[in-house]
């Protein structure tokens, strides 16, 4: 995940190549928590992150919110109550980007200093 965290997103156009197969092969292993899931005929990244309420689930969205906009690539965020799903595509191009796996690896931060904070007396 290393690596991936310090990258910055790149503006995707609708012609921006997806991640071959070769290169999801070598990006997943960074982010083991995350799934590959279709839905609507379009792969994406897909995990979901326990909480010990409603109030900590929110806060991580937020948080993650707070990523996507700086980074400029949004995701799908579904709160419920002691878990947050994040799911990331592109959307112009109807599948998997890098820029998906770099926000994946974000999220993967932001969630061990999340349970980081939470576990602090």
């Amino acid at each position: 995940m290393g690596s991936l965290v310090q990258e910055k997103c790149v503006a995707c156009r609708a012609d921006a190549p997806k991640v071959s197969e070769q290169e999801m092969a070598a990006l997943l292993p960074h982010l083991p928590h995350w799934h590959v899931v279709e839905r609507e005929g379009i792969p994406r990244l897909e995990r979901t992150l326990r909480f010990g309420n409603f109030a900590s689930a929110l806060d991580f969205a937020l948080r993650v919110g707070k990523a996507a906009e700086e980074e400029g690539h949004h995701p799908l965020l579904m709160v419920e109550w002691g878990k947050c799903t994040v799911v990331w595509w592109t959307h112009k191009i109807r599948g998997l980007h890098r820029n998906d796996f770099i926000m994946a690896a974000k999220t993967d931060r932001l969630y061990e200093e999340a349970a980081a904070q939470a576990a602090r007396p």
